[in-house]
């Protein structure tokens, strides 16, 4: 069965960072225990409720998708066993699911997003100018409609509670140098385009992703963090896309919409959850898993 939890407690072991759902413990080695929680962000506030066993499926999402794409760029996990490293008297239970053991990398100040359709962010900015983070679209692109080929959009990458902004890729080398943007920019696409044309063989379309890279102690390019989870991406089942419309997707889409019914301005703190929007967001979350590596956690 899943585990609920909404934030880590690990007595002995130095906390880091506790981001929008990850808590990050520093280990010996320049190693990490990164763990996903179940809480909740949307419009980057971190929600108050959260949804049971989302930190597990992430997690597992996540660990699919390092090993399928590590023929691609190596990541950042270490395979060593959860329960190796937590302190004595936590119960393995509650972590091992939604766990790693993560290399100490130099991350890189940049969200990595490939796009493959328009939508969301890329949409509003291509009806506004005609282009994507510089990069110039053909005129006449409708909502929702997928690109002739998959466009790297980083964005910059903000602390908990700010708002990331789409940047060029000018942007981006003036950040790292031409040769890591480069770098980064090709891992991006081909890790993008191998994950689409599998989910596509499972009757998901990706419209697009978020990856976060960082440098090993050999200068190393690793993907990091989380890959390809509905946190990170947009999954739409195949059979419901439809142009001139935003589709439903396996992800906390299903929160967003609730939320703009309220009377809320979208700064902290955020609303509760009434509790069939947290159940429908688990299923949602626990479909896409399913379909795409299938794992169930129940």
């Amino acid at each position: 069965m899943s585990t609920v939890l909404h934030t880590s407690n690990l007595p002995g072991l130095e906390l880091l960072h506790r981001g929008k759902v990850r808590d990050v413990y520093a280990l010996p080695g320049e190693r990490l225990l990164m763990v996903a929680t179940d809480r909740l962000s949307a419009f980057d506030v971190v929600l108050p409720d959260p949804i049971p066993g989302k930190g597990e499926m992430l997690c597992q999402m996540s660990n699919f998708w390092f090993d399928k794409t590590r023929h691609l760029l190596p990541n950042h996990l270490t395979g060593e066993p959860v329960e190796s490293v937590l302190p004595e008297g936590v119960d393995p239970a509650l972590y091992v699911n939604r766990s790693v053991v993560a290399m100490r990398l130099k991350p890189l100040p940049v969200e990595a997003i490939a796009r493959g359709f328009l939508i969301g962010s890329g949409w509003k900015d291509y009806q506004a100018t005609g282009e994507l983070c510089g990069i110039r679209l053909a005129p006449g692109l409708r909502q929702a409609q997928q690109l002739p080929q998959p466009i790297f959009t980083p964005s910059t990458k903000a602390s908990v509670g700010d708002h990331d902004e789409n940047v060029s890729f000018d942007h981006v080398v003036g950040l790292i140098g031409q040769d890591l943007a480069d770098r980064v920019r090709t891992a991006t696409l081909a890790i993008y385009r191998f994950a689409a044309q599998y989910a596509a063989t499972r009757g998901i379309l990706i419209a697009d992703t978020k990856l976060e890279f960082g440098l090993d102690a050999d200068g190393q390019l690793r993907v990091m963090d989380e890959l390809l989870t509905p946190d990170s991406s947009r999954f739409w089942p195949a059979d419901e896309w439809r142009l001139d419309t935003s589709p439903p997707s396996f992800d906390k889409q299903y929160v967003r919409d609730y939320l703009e019914t309220l009377d809320w301005d979208k700064t902290a703190p955020g609303p509760s959850l009434p509790g069939e929007v947290i159940q429908g967001t688990r299923r949602k979350y626990a479909e896409a898993l399913r379909r795409l590596a299938d794992i169930s956690l129940d």
